[in-house]
């Protein structure tokens, strides 16, 4: 068996505005028994220069068995926005992680003013 790690945002949304609150639920499916599963919202960069990432929020359950599943509610913060350019990207996601191992499922997000990253470069942003 391979483990099986899920996340659901309530409404299957992948689009919140800065400072809203992220509610859904994770589950799992695991070989072996965790000491405890982690749901971060996190942003982090990608393109040229420095790779930047920073947890914004998270929550921990400690021995959560070999399946289950549990609700959260994170908060984004006021930003920074999703965006795109030429150079860089600043991307926005939710992460389950398993303690021990290390395995991880991951959901794209975008957080900002509206339903699509910024896209710098353009005149209107957008």
């Amino acid at each position: 068996m391979t483990d099986m790690l899920t996340i659901r945002t309530d409404g299957g949304r992948t689009w919140f505005r800065p400072g809203e609150i992220i509610e859904g639920d994770v589950s799992w499916l695991l070989d072996t028994d965790a000491d405890d599963l982690e749901i971060r919202l996190f942003w982090y960069t990608s393109g040229k220069g420095t790779r930047d990432v920073e947890i914004v929020d998270s929550s921990r359950t400690s021995v959560p068995g070999q399946n289950g599943n549990r609700s959260f509610r994170l908060q984004a913060s006021d930003g920074p926005y999703s965006f795109s350019g030429k150079l860089i990207t600043l991307s926005w996601a939710l992460e389950l992680v398993v303690n021990p191992g290390g395995v991880s499922e991951r959901l794209d997000l975008v957080i900002g003013p509206q339903p699509i990253e910024v896209q710098l470069g353009r005149p209107d942003g957008f």
